[in-house]
């Protein structure tokens, strides 16, 4: 499981990142890029995108499952990912 702190940190980067979601949006369609990397780096919501839900961890994301490897590992070996199963040789 995730640390607490770390979950906390993701929840005020969602916050940031809907907070200046519209002005994003405003600044993307005039083409204004030099106003949209003045803005905080947390407000980019691709910074949230690549981070396992169950663990918090970064490294080793499957973005196919959105988890990283070990979660998806415990998971599938669980027989909890519908559809993927050990292989065996």
């Amino acid at each position: 499981m995730a640390k607490t702190c770390w979950l906390e940190r993701d929840k005020r980067k969602r916050k940031t990142v809907e907070k200046y979601a519209k002005l994003r949006a405003e600044l993307k369609a005039k083409g204004d890029f030099v106003g949209l990397s003045m803005l905080p780096r947390d407000a980019s919501p691709t910074r949230l995108t690549n981070r396992c839900r169950v663990s918090g961890r970064r490294r080793a994301f499957m973005r196919r499952f959105q988890m990283s490897r070990m979660t998806f590992r415990e998971l599938a070996s669980q027989g909890m990912i519908p559809g993927v199963t050990k292989s065996s040789w």
